[in-house]
């Protein structure tokens, strides 16, 4: 796919609807959005609808350059200098990669980060209370929820034993997830054969390693967010039940998700873009961590899957896809 042709198109998501609305009424904050892969739809939605929320238009009194790879990670510097050199006020990360790419090439720029895992351990901040320098944000505990996701998959495959983890390997956050999984699959008696894929031509290797497990965890990484239809149809290929990070994977007939409501978290990006616009300080901002999580579960895949999904599960979703 063609760096540019992604950027471009990516740009006019984002600025289209009101290109034409622009009104140059004082002065307009220039906000800059970088991300190793194409984010969904929601992602962008929750973004836009936090800056209306504050009172930012964008083409009025805000203007978003959005840059983002086809989800590999070398061209990542590269867009970060870009953002760098339109002189943006601020700069949404989107999940640690982008995070960790900028604070390479900038600590006088404030940056917000989404979606990373742990930023004190990454080494993004010194603290999560006392963030200090130029980079603060929303963090997500998806190691933690790790447990969660297992314990779900095993109430809904009762004979769960052995399951295959896919990880991606260059996303700085993935150990930390699959250290996370490890320990609950102590917990829970269940064996983890960790998978790693480190690009698309990986994917058809990925379905023969998973055969012969029970089920099928899928670590959270913008590259596979990006290829996530690539991904579910990968488990209903494979007969695996599967259960992601993000309810994104369901929407395009992955079995379950478990996780943060990644929208309204990017919906909460904007407040502290607001913040920073208005004079705060990125060191003063403290790192928070979700507050809103979701259940999906899609029983259209169940069925072809052969899988008879508990009451008691469809009673605790927050959404089931019929």
């Amino acid at each position: 796919m063609d760096r540019r042709a992604v950027v471009t198109g990516l740009a006019a998501v984002l600025a289209a609807p009101l290109a034409g609305q622009a009104q140059q009424t004082g002065k307009v904050y220039r906000i800059g959005f970088l991300r190793a892969g194409q984010p969904p739809e929601t992602y962008i939605e929750g973004f836009r609808h936090g800056l209306r929320e504050w009172g930012h238009v964008d083409g009025r009194d805000v203007v978003v350059e959005f840059r983002a790879t086809d989800g590999s990670l070398d061209q990542l510097p590269q867009l970060a200098e870009e953002l760098l050199r339109l002189k943006v006020d601020v700069i949404v990360a989107s999940a640690a990669t982008a995070a960790l790419a900028l604070k390479r090439v900038t600590a006088t720029v404030p940056i917000v980060f989404v979606g990373v895992v742990d930023p004190v351990e990454l080494g993004l901040v010194p603290s999560l209370g006392r963030p200090g320098g130029n980079i603060t944000g929303l963090a997500t505990n998806s190691a933690d929820v790790a447990g969660k996701r297992l314990e779900l998959l095993r109430a809904t495959v009762p004979r769960l034993k052995r399951v295959a983890v896919l990880w991606h390997p260059a996303n700085p956050s993935n150990p930390i997830q699959l250290k996370g999984a490890q320990a609950a699959a102590r917990t829970l008696g269940v064996q983890l054969d960790p998978v790693p894929v480190q690009k698309p031509t990986d994917f058809d290797s990925a379905v023969k390693a998973v055969r012969g497990t029970d089920g099928l965890l899928l670590l959270e990484s913008p590259f596979f967010t990006t290829h996530r239809a690539r991904f579910a149809e990968l488990a209903v290929r494979s007969r695996l039940p599967a259960i992601y990070g993000q309810r994104e994977y369901v929407d395009v007939g992955g079995l379950m998700s478990f996780g943060t409501d990644f929208r309204d978290l990017y919906r909460r990006a904007a407040l502290y873009v607001d913040k920073i616009l208005k004079g705060a300080k990125p060191a003063n901002l403290p790192v928070e961590q979700p507050t809103k999580f979701e259940f999906v579960i899609n029983l259209k895949t169940a069925n072809a899957l052969g899988l008879t999904i508990p009451p008691s599960l469809l009673l605790r979703a927050d959404q089931v896809i019929e």
